[in-house]
C-alpha cells in the first residue's frame, strides 16, 4: 500500500469503530456479529460517528444499483449498510429489483412477477445511465450470503408477502445482519412477533409515528429512525424526542441533494444534514458521502 492509501483507511476507521479484515483486503466490514452487535451499532450516542448507507448500494458508473459488485465496489472505498429491494418472481423467487419492470436497470422487458428465475438470470444489468453491464440480477439468498461477515442489508417493503421476507431471514440465520424498513407500527409488530430480535428502519416522521410505535411495543434499541429526505426546522423537535430514546435518525438524500449537478454542492449538503443532527444518511453516492465525512468537521471532532 501507499503512504496515501494507508492514511485514507486509517481515517475511515476512525469514523467509529469500523473494522478491515486483514486476511480480505480491501473491502471494508463492519463489526457486527451477533444481534446484539446490530443493536449497539445502530444505537445512537452523542459520539457515535455518522454511518453511511448506500441507497440500492449506490450509483456507480459501471455498476448496476441492487447488485451486488455495486455492494462490494461501495465497500472498497468505505464502510456503509445497504438499503436494498426485494421482489418476487413468477416462481416465487426473491431477487433483488427496485422497479416493477425490468426496463430501466436490465436488458429485458415487462414486469418483474411475468419471468421465472430460470428467465431473469439471463439478463444483463444496466448502470445508473443506461450502459448494459455484464452484471446479473441476485437473489436475495445470494445477496444475503455475500453480505455475512461483511455489511448489513436493510430490506426495503415491495411485493413480497411478510411471510416470505420473515422466512428467508430465518432460513439463513441472517438476523443478525438483515434489517427490515417498515413504514408503520402495524408492519413492525408483524416481524417483532415473528421474532424479538429483528432490527428496523422505520418512518416515524412525527411524533404521533412514535407515540404508535411506542403503542406497538416496538423496542427503541431496535431500530432506526427514517425521518426524511431533507433538512427543515421539524428536524429538531424529531431528533431530541428520538435521541433521547437513543435512537439514530436517517436522512435520505438519494430524491434530493444527491440531485444536485455540481459535486462540491452536494458533498456541503452531506455535511450539513450531519451537523444539523443525523447519524444516518442515505445515499445513491455513499463514496462521495464518505468523502464529505472525511473533509467534514463533524468526523474529525
Amino acid at each position: 500500500m501507499t503512504k496515501q492509501i494507508v492514511l485514507v483507511a486509517a481515517v475511515l476507521l476512525v469514523m467509529g469503530g469500523f473494522t478491515q479484515s486483514a486476511q480480505d483486503q480491501p473491502l471494508y466490514r463492519l463489526p457486527i456479529k451477533t444481534v446484539q452487535d446490530l443493536h449497539d451499532f445502530f444505537r445512537w450516542t452523542a459520539q457515535k460517528k455518522p454511518i453511511i448507507s448506500g441507497h440500492r448500494g449506490g450509483m456507480v458508473k459501471g455498476f448496476p444499483e441492487n447488485s451486488i459488485a455495486t455492494f462490494e465496489n461501495t465497500l472498497l472505498h468505505t464502510p456503509a449498510f445497504y438499503e436494498t429491494d426485494p421482489r418476487l418472481t413468477k416462481d416465487s423467487v426473491i431477487v433483488l429489483m427496485h422497479d416493477e419492470t425490468l426496463d430501466r436497470t436490465t436488458t429485458g422487458h415487462g414486469k418483474v412477477n411475468d419471468f421465472t428465475w430460470a428467465e431473469l438470470k439471463k439478463l444483463y444489468l444496466k448502470d445508473a445511465d443506461g450502459n448494459v453491464t455484464d452484471h446479473r440480477i441476485p437473489t436475495l439468498a445470494e445477496a444475503i450470503e455475500w453480505a455475512r461477515d461483511k455489511t448489513v442489508l436493510n430490506l426495503d417493503k415491495k411485493d413480497v408477502p411478510f411471510p416470505m421476507i420473515a422466512a428467508i431471514i430465518r432460513k439463513h440465520k441472517a438476523d443478525a445482519f438483515v434489517m427490515l424498513t417498515v413504514h408503520t407500527a402495524e408492519q413492525a409488530r408483524y416481524y417483532y412477533d415473528d421474532n424479538k430480535d429483528r432490527m428496523f428502519s422505520a418512518f416515524v416522521k412525527t411524533p404521533q409515528a412514535m407515540a404508535e410505535y411506542e403503542k406497538a411495543g416496538i423496542p427503541w434499541s431496535h431500530m432506526i429512525a427514517y425521518i426524511g429526505p431533507d433538512i427543515k426546522p421539524d428536524n429538531q423537535e424529531m431528533y431530541k424526542l428520538l435521541h433521547a430514546k437513543g435512537v439514530m435518525c436517517m436522512i435520505s438524500s438519494a430524491p434530493t441533494y444527491d440531485k444536485l449537478n455540481n459535486k462540491s454542492e452536494r458533498l456541503a449538503a452531506y455535511q450539513a444534514i450531519i451537523k444539523d443532527g443525523a447519524s444516518v444518511l442515505e445515499s445513491d453516492l455513499p463514496i462521495d458521502v464518505a468523502e464529505a465525512f472525511r473533509l467534514s468537521d463533524v468526523v474529525k471532532k
